[in-house]
């Protein structure tokens, strides 16, 4: 069973995740925004394992190198948006005047990937539209949605590598996991799958 913690940081209202295994206390964080006083805070004495992103725009990469060196956490990203970590024209860092520290990811994930936190399994499901690369975070319980899929709506497709078409057929997959499942989006408030799949018009 999942301890789920949310924080909301950054000019973009981005929601990070703090999620902690309750029989192991391992924890991982999902996206990263910033490292500000905050975020530590937020993280506070967690055995902290993994950084699992979700994508690699900058709104949620932009604290993951100073998160890693000061917890030891490993960066978990797909290989698509891999690249993103050390280039601030691909994150779009340096078209919306952000900064960025480079950084590297230490654990490359794809369709089907599994990642063991304590005796929690998180499996990865791949998820283009937004970018190339994005992926969700799927537990017995809930499913990490980042940019692909918001309450009643869905990420934008008009950056670099987005795509309508792509994004559709991953809000189509989505539709067919359990409707119980918790959605926790990279954006805006939670929500359920069921909700989605009755109110969502992109889920129709």
């Amino acid at each position: 069973m999942l301890n789920i913690k949310s924080i909301v940081l950054g000019e973009l209202g981005n929601n990070c995740y703090l999620i902690t295994d309750s029989q192991s206390k391992k924890s991982a964080l999902v996206d990263c925004t910033d490292s500000s006083q905050k975020m530590i805070d937020f993280i506070g004495d967690a055995d902290l394992e993994y950084i699992l992103l979700t994508h690699g725009h900058f709104d949620h990469i932009g604290g993951v190198k100073r998160i890693k060196d000061k917890y030891g956490a490993k960066i978990v990203i797909s290989e698509e948006d891999a690249p993103m970590l050390s280039s601030p024209k691909l994150s779009l860092a340096v078209f919306c005047g952000a900064s960025q520290e480079n950084t590297r990811a230490d654990i490359l994930v794809g369709e089907g990937s599994e990642i063991f936190l304590g005796n929690t399994k998180i499996k990865v499901i791949s998820t283009p539209g937004h970018t190339k690369g994005g992926v969700c975070y799927l537990t017995d319980e809930a499913v990490f949605t980042g940019d692909t899929l918001f309450f009643c709506s869905c990420g934008r497709t008009d950056f670099p590598g987005g795509s309508a078409g792509e994004i559709m057929k991953s809000l189509h997959r989505l539709s067919k996991l359990d409707p119980k499942l918790k959605v926790y989006p990279g954006h805006d408030r939670f929500t359920t799958l069921a909700f989605e799949k009755q109110n969502n018009p992109y889920m129709r």
